[in-house]
């Protein structure tokens, strides 16, 4: 196991993109081949595909190889998130785990590059038996670290672009992704475009750009559940104060009287959640006690800046397009929302509120505490982009 060269920093020093990278560092300077294979079972590995061949229905590319000029041998490289090269139209990525690459590793390759010819790189012995301590280590690992904020220290970290991205973050700490990145991936190739389809629907570029539009409009997040929350907000500034619940329900009576009556218990219901989730929020410290949540449009701007990012990966788009409509996000998300914790707490009701609507609040329990263990790591990690880019 040996490290990689790569640039250095003009201090002499490179910088890890990711905790990924330094945790991989760290762990080859242990000197501990253990550590870390341990490490690359819990981490997502990427593999370089031509478009061309990643577009061939139920084939898959063979693993690529290289010729490692220091040790003479031959390898297969393999990156981790914080190093992938910028976007190209026709080379795209392959996520694959330590035991896949186990399941199907060259007969006659005895090595594996991990980000070869970087700062950051290490290289691990791959003969049969190591190959089997690889399967052991996936089994143990449970996959790749979710419920994690991991942000590239050469992306975009404040101004409008960061802040855009910023928006996009819970889906990002809920899949152990990076947060400020129009790149090369944002899964991988496959799965971007799997996501597409399903749960969005969209199987091509002008679906997207439709869809895209719909999300900036809010138009996806519950018209019923918006009309309530915005019945509340008239009435609060015809009077002065938050109304109280009773003033709250008469109210939406009065909106909903004309309505059918599907709308009208939809409403009912949005009313009940509503009213739970934010007590909760107040008795979990993240609501103040005359605080209220006056719109749900994060949970469509927040998710519109990941299926941007989706489409970036699908190559439904490039990446000034992307820029330019995570740019238009940020200023919408700016006109309906005053801070970072508002529009979190904005995001996380909308969620809860549609699984409790879904499946009831018992069975949207845990998606209420996981959203809310996201909206803290979000709002209180000292590096977070919530506590360092600028809401205005």
């Amino acid at each position: 196991m040996t490290t990689g060269n790569g640039t250095e920093t003009e201090s002499g020093k490179a910088v890890a993109p990711t905790g990924i990278e330094r945790a991989l560092s760290a762990a080859v300077a242990g000197g501990g081949a253990d550590a870390v294979v341990e490490l690359l079972a819990r981490t997502r590995l990427y593999v370089l595909v031509a478009r061309l061949h990643a577009d061939i229905p139920g084939w898959t590319a063979p693993l690529p190889t290289i010729r490692d000029e220091t040790s003479r041998r031959t390898c297969v490289p393999v990156l981790t998130q914080g190093v992938l090269p910028p976007w190209h139209p026709e080379w795209v990525f392959r996520e694959v785990s330590i035991g896949e690459l186990a399941r199907i590793w060259p007969y006659d390759v005895r090595r594996l590059a991990v980000n070869h010819g970087t700062p950051f790189a290490a290289t691990v012995d791959a003969r049969p038996k190591h190959l089997k301590a690889w399967l052991k280590a996936e089994e143990h690992s449970g996959g790749p670290e979710q419920g994690v904020l991991l942000t590239d220290s050469g992306g975009p970290l404040h101004g409008p672009l960061a802040h855009g991205l910023a928006l996009g973050a819970h889906l990002a700490v809920t899949n152990g992704l990076i947060w400020n990145r129009l790149g090369a991936a944002y899964e991988d190739y496959a799965t971007d475009r799997a996501r597409l389809r399903s749960p969005w629907g969209i199987p091509h570029r002008a679906e997207y750009r439709d869809r895209l539009a719909s999300l900036m409009k809010n138009q996806l997040v519950g018209r019923v559940q918006e009309a309530v929350l915005r019945t509340r907000h008239t009435l609060a500034n015809r009077l002065g104060r938050t109304p109280a619940r009773e003033e709250w329900s008469e109210a939406v009576a009065r909106a909903f009287a004309a309505r059918d009556a599907d709308d009208r218990a939809v409403a009912d219901r949005a009313l009940r959640y509503l009213t739970l989730y934010e007590e909760k929020f107040r008795a979990d410290g993240v609501l103040a006690p005359d605080g209220r949540v006056d719109t749900l449009a994060a949970f469509d701007l927040g998710r519109a800046v990941n299926v941007v990012r989706l489409a970036l990966g699908a190559r439904y788009g490039d990446p000034h397009e992307a820029e330019q409509d995570v740019l238009r996000l940020g200023e919408l998300a700016r006109a309906a929302y005053a801070s970072w914790a508002d529009f979190s707490l904005g995001y996380l009701m909308a969620r809860v509120v549609h699984r409790a609507e879904d499946d009831g609040p018992e069975a949207a329990e845990p998606t209420y505490q996981q959203s809310l263990a996201e909206h803290r790591i979000l709002t209180q990690d000292p590096a977070g982009p919530y506590r360092n880019i600028a809401w205005s």
